[in-house]
């Protein structure tokens, strides 16, 4: 059982019984003497992808689930259903559309680092790489000699996904995106 004080970004605890991963964590020290320090939490719930705060003190013990945490591959998709391979054992997971709405804009197949969350032998969510290579495949044509400003544009990704880039970028080309942030972060 985690204390409080322990938890780190993508640990899985149970609150009334449903797996919940840490995605953020916020501790506040209180001014008045005596005080302990209270850590702000942010879970999400990995059953139906909703958002729960909570704070607790340090030394609060939340119930650990036992959870296994292998490296896939985002294999395909099949109607509501994305698919991925195990790296090691070569196992197949899937999981619904309707799980990971939020994270399906940044698979393209094959793509690996992703981590797989599974409890039961059955997958919950899975935790993407920091970054992922897009392909722009619709944006405005490059302005010549906009380099220098910080002006950008909508672009749609291969993946259907829509970002902001800067305006000298053009259809075809590769950029990194942050899968945290949803944000450009340089050409790939």
């Amino acid at each position: 059982m985690p204390r409080a004080c322990d938890l780190k970004r993508g640990v899985i605890v149970e609150i009334n019984g449903v797996p919940h991963a840490v995605k953020q964590v916020e501790s506040k020290s209180p001014s008045s003497r005596g005080a302990a320090t209270l850590y702000k939490v942010r879970f999400v719930n990995l059953q139906t992808q909703q958002k729960l705060d909570e704070s607790y003190k340090g030394d609060d013990l939340l119930p650990a689930i036992d959870c296994l945490r292998p490296q896939v591959q985002y294999s395909y998709r099949d109607g509501d259903l994305f698919y991925f391979m195990d790296l090691e054992n070569y196992s197949q997971y899937s999981i619904g559309a309707e799980d990971i709405e939020e994270q399906a804009g940044y698979l393209t197949e094959g793509l690996e680092g992703i981590t797989a969350l599974i409890v039961e032998d059955k997958l919950l969510g899975i935790e993407l790489p920091q970054s992922v290579n897009l392909e722009i495949i619709e944006t405005t044509p490059g302005i010549k000699g906009s380099t220098a400003t910080g002006r950008t544009k909508p672009a749609r990704l291969v993946t259907g996904l829509e970002i902001q880039v800067p305006e000298y970028l053009e259809p075809g080309e590769v950029v990194k995106i942050n899968t945290g942030s949803g944000k450009f972060i340089s050409r790939a």
